[in-house]
């Protein structure tokens, strides 16, 4: 006969290093089994970010597209609303829009009809104060815009930025084509006949001070003021006005918002 030479302690140790050992194992697969899930939620929570992202870029797009369609409908039409329309990067016009009708407001500058007399008159008034000013900028079409984008972008090209830092630099004072206000005919660019500069010295002239005091009178904004480009996503540009009439021109000015947060 086989005698087991175990006391009771050793018995208790043994079975406890069994249990221990069960458990031990019990948890590496449990740790594996939970790794293997993890693993898969990552990959589904990755999937999931992947598809909203891709969901969020095409509703983008359907509203870009609506947007277009909503502009160019809106500022063709002759209904009250046309002179609020807004048009940035998020909010685009039809690369084939041209106002119905353009005027000369001054050799080689046009602007929509609509705001003619209201741009004249406040050219005229200024004058009128001793004040020297005329229009650098005003209706541009399509392919003029690229000309100006491609222009600015060289030029910084030139200056030996690599071409994404040129055109990130662009994009914050040259809108892209089809996002311009330039492209509505509401829009102008004055500069003083004392600085030529499209700088933020343009806004110290005695010119750009009283246009910005006065311009609401006439139905135009501001339309980049300081501080504000994380709003615009264009730069403060003191020589950029947009026509948006004379009830909405005061309620802007007088609230210091931007048509962005107006049309909120």
């Amino acid at each position: 006969m086989i005698k087991f030479d175990f006391d009771i302690h050793e018995i208790k140790n043994f079975g406890m290093g069994i249990v221990l050992g069960l458990a031990a194992g019990a948890l590496i697969v449990s740790l594996g089994a939970y790794y293997i899930i993890s693993e898969d939620n990552a990959e589904a929570a990755a999937k999931e970010a992947e598809l909203t992202s891709e969901n969020e870029e095409l509703r983008g797009q359907i509203r870009k597209e609506n947007a277009v369609e909503a502009n160019t409908e809106t500022l063709a039409g002759d209904e009250d609303g046309w002179q609020l329309i807004l048009v940035n990067e998020d909010h685009p016009l039809d690369a084939s829009y041209v106002p119905e009708k353009l005027t000369e407001i001054s050799p080689g500058y046009q602007v929509d009809d609509r705001i003619v007399s209201n741009l004249q008159q406040m050219l005229n008034d200024g004058a009128a104060q001793g004040l020297s000013m005329y229009v650098t900028s005003a209706y541009r079409s399509y392919a003029q815009q690229i000309e100006t984008f491609n222009a600015s972008m060289q030029n910084r090209l030139n200056q030996q930025m690599t071409p994404l830092e040129a055109y990130q630099e662009t994009s914050t004072s040259v809108a892209l084509p089809g996002t311009s206000e330039h492209a509505t005919g509401l829009a102008v660019d004055i500069i003083s006949t004392s600085y030529g500069e499209l700088d933020d010295r343009q806004g110290d002239t005695a010119e750009q001070k009283w246009l910005m005091e006065h311009c609401w009178e006439y139905g135009f904004i501001l339309r980049y003021p300081p501080e504000k480009s994380d709003i615009t996503g264009i730069i403060y540009e003191p020589w950029h006005y947009r026509y948006v009439g004379k009830d909405a021109a005061q309620e802007i000015t007088e609230q210091g918002i931007t048509l962005e947060e107006y049309l909120e």
